[in-house]
């Protein structure tokens, strides 16, 4: 039987709106993200974030800790300052930076700013790394940068989470001078300090593929790579320990926070060989918490302010 023309295009518009209806998944924008695996955007579920979270991160502060620092370098221990600054932030997607407007693909972060300042002999020693964690998933970093200034010069190195890990590289050693190149994604010792402060309970264990700090690396000279390692999660009443070790690298690192929220990081130490040649020793690095503060930082540049530092025990 013939059917009439109207007829058809009914039959055809009924069986497009079936087609597209079995094939849409339906999402809340307020419960998803869009992540980049395996060279594909996919929809994610967000991971919910307790009101402890929102009130503590998303209060228009930053967390400040001091620490008196031990720090080994060239076989000798030397007294230094260290200090972490937590703040929750916009960051790009696009450009991987702080956002500096609001747009929708913004991905809420938690970062993480590590100083180090310490003397070796006449000169001194400055370290700064800057990781960037999505308080939403635990996948990996969006982002690390590390840089070491001393008198001999001063070295650079950048991470960018993309369809592999990207890395950038500067140095004044010619063995180093200037690298690009690729990474297979796998852990990264300078994300562990971001996941412990959201959630400690994602912290892995057992035998781990895992690429060290770029710190260390660096004041090593050891390839930015993936090793083989060891992780551990202890709970010792109100403290709980993570602690790695390195096999390969002769290197173990245990750092230790607040078993309860929100988690602060009270101490670490790292026990690696220190120095060139005969004169390497196996030496701790040590750091302990002078003191926290909450406090919206960026406001607080003028001379009136330098108080502040007197409060946290730094010079």
């Amino acid at each position: 039987m013939k059917l009439p023309f109207n007829f058809k295009i009914f039959i055809l518009l009924a069986l497009t709106t079936l087609s597209f209806s079995s094939c849409r998944k339906v999402t809340s924008k307020e419960n998803t993200q869009t992540s980049v695996k395996d060279n594909q955007k996919t929809q994610v579920p967000k991971k919910e974030l307790s009101v402890a979270f929102k009130e503590y991160w998303y209060a228009g502060k930053a967390e400040i800790s001091s620490y008196k620092l031990e720090q080994a370098r060239y076989g000798e221990i030397r007294d230094g300052s260290a200090v972490l600054i937590y703040v929750t932030e916009p960051f790009s997607a696009d450009k991987q930076v702080k956002a500096d407007q609001s747009n929708a693909s913004n991905i809420p972060v938690l970062k993480l700013n590590t100083t180090k300042n310490f003397l070796t002999g006449i000169y001194p020693y400055s370290i700064m790394t800057s990781s960037f964690f999505p308080v939403h998933d635990n996948s990996h970093a969006l982002k690390i940068s590390n840089s070491v200034q001393e008198w001999c010069g001063h070295v650079y190195a950048q991470l960018n989470n993309k369809e592999k890990f990207e890395v950038l590289s500067h140095s004044y050693f010619e063995s180093e001078a200037d690298q690009e190149f690729k990474l297979t994604k796998t852990l990264l010792e300078d994300e562990l300090w971001n996941k412990i402060r959201i959630d400690p309970g994602n912290l892995p264990t057992g035998s781990i593929q895992i690429i060290p700090s770029m710190e260390y690396t660096r004041l090593h000279h050891k390839e930015f790579k993936a090793y083989e390692a060891t992780a551990s999660l202890t709970n010792n009443g109100a403290l709980t320990n993570y602690t790695i070790s390195y096999p390969t690298l002769e290197r173990t690192l245990s750092i230790n926070f607040s078993a309860k929220f929100p988690y602060t990081i009270e101490n670490w130490s790292e026990k690696a060989p220190s120095g060139f040649g005969d004169g390497a020793k196996l030496l701790t690095t040590r750091a302990s918490k002078i003191k926290t503060i909450n406090t919206p930082y960026w406001q607080e540049n003028h001379n009136s302010d330098l108080f502040l530092r007197d409060s946290l025990g730094l010079k």
